[in-house]
């Protein structure tokens, strides 16, 4: 879900190249791998720490990816190694490469939850989806054909951009500190995106690693899966925001997951609480009668939907209509489909 972002302000506009580095803040350099997909980078950061460096976030586990943080290690980075790896939360465009760095002597620190997520993802290889998962997209409403489609497909594997996670990793935990690249900085854990998700506040300067967790000009996706169907991320992730607020201020440039780095926080803090209320209410309007979460998708998204976006769509209305479910604002019933429906509540 897109949003405007006129006032918010950007001192850096040009992201970096393949390959190459923008210094944001003194020792805090800006990189960026590509994704296969639309959204099709991931911001990774690397703070100096004199003798080697600490990393932030990774990219994807494949041969393009390993091969551009070779030319960054050669490069940029200036031949030292990495010496820790911070993941700020469990998805493969953040922990995908955690692995092979740590194979090269690095030592790991991301948020239990999200190590205890990645480890099992990577176990769990599954060549056709299993009954847990169909079951899910049909009480979500999936298109028939669409779900006909994924019932034959190999579904995605964590495994398939994640490498190996090795056992031993340091927590990081809300409320306690880290010091890294010749800062102390305040862990504050937000959810809704991912549990437990990292974000990282300098009590030295104005930085702030937002991870996915506060992006500038889109939403993150705040989905719903078959590992657990009746989750709320979608109110825990305005939990989260209220929950920055009091910390935020104008001056803080945020290093995003995503997008570019910015200034004026607490305005896109209250934008992103703003937009996701806008929705909800969007929503509970076009519940005149019980509809399925693959019907929702017109007055959440007010755009069409591909099938290459079809999945994220799916799981963030199933999202969506469960946090208007468990806040009482929707009743739910099971169709003769097989499909929950969700109806406005009188």
């Amino acid at each position: 879900m897109a949003t405007n972002t006129a006032s918010l302000r950007y001192p850096y506009p040009d992201p970096p190249a393949e390959g190459a580095a923008i210094t944001v803040a003194p020792g805090v350099l800006w990189m960026r791998l590509p994704l296969p997909m639309a959204l099709d980078h991931v911001n990774v950061y690397a703070l100096d720490e004199g003798d080697s460096w600490t990393v932030i976030d990774t990219g994807f586990a494949s041969k393009r990816g390993r091969a551009i943080w070779e030319n960054l290690l050669a490069g940029p980075l200036q031949g030292r190694p990495v010496s820790r790896v911070i993941v700020t939360h469990h998805h493969p465009d953040h922990v995908g490469l955690a692995g092979w760095l740590m194979e090269q002597g690095a030592t790991l620190a991301m948020p239990r939850t999200g190590w205890l997520l990645a480890r099992m993802l990577t176990l769990d290889v599954q060549e056709v989806p299993n009954s847990e998962a169909l079951t899910f997209y049909k009480l979500a409403g999936m298109d028939a054909d669409e779900l006909a489609k994924r019932a034959q497909e190999r579904p995605f594997n964590f495994a398939d951009c994640v490498a190996p996670l090795p056992l031993g990793f340091t927590r990081l935990v809300d409320g306690e500190t880290i010091q890294m690249g010749g800062r102390l900085w305040d862990i504050r854990m937000g959810h809704g995106h991912a549990p437990e998700h990292a974000t990282l506040w300098s009590r030295d300067d104005n930085l702030v690693i937002g991870g996915d967790q506060l992006l500038p000009s889109i939403s993150p996706n705040l989905g719903v899966y078959p590992t657990e169907p009746d989750a709320d991320p979608v109110g825990e992730w305005l939990r989260a925001c209220e929950a920055f607020l009091p910390v935020a201020r104008d001056d803080q440039l945020v290093l995003a997951g995503h997008k570019l780095p910015f200034t004026g926080l607490p305005l896109r803090l209250r934008q992103l609480i703003d937009n996701h209320h806008s929705a909800l209410d969007r929503l509970q309007s076009h519940l005149t009668e019980p509809r399925a979460a693959g019907e929702c998708f017109a007055p959440l998204f007010k755009r069409k939907i591909g099938r290459g976006e079809y999945g994220l769509a799916l799981v963030e209305a199933v999202a969506h209509l469960n946090h208007l479910h468990q806040t009482g604002r929707a009743v739910r019933i099971l169709r003769e489909d097989g499909a929950w429906g969700f109806q406005a509540a009188s």
